[in-house]
């Protein structure tokens, strides 16, 4: 239990800085013109929102270190 909830804080602090760095986006699709069964669509990417990043960070150090902190049986 230990060594995965340090494995999970390192990986969830990695994904922290990776968001905040501004290099996270989200892939949306809309749909310009549809006439019968032809559409014409539009891909564009949507940063992921900062807030998410500093949670991330926040929850990675809390679960790094309980896991660090906690005593081996």
């Amino acid at each position: 239990m230990r060594a995965i909830l340090i494995v999970l804080g390192i990986v969830l602090l990695a994904a922290g800085i990776w968001i905040l760095a501004g290099h996270a986006s989200v892939p949306q699709t809309d749909t310009l013109v549809q006439i019968g069964s032809a559409k014409l669509q539009a891909t564009h990417h949507e940063a992921v929102p900062q807030w998410a990043g500093i949670a991330g960070i926040v929850v990675g150090i809390v679960l790094a270190a309980i896991g660090f902190l906690r005593k081996s049986r």
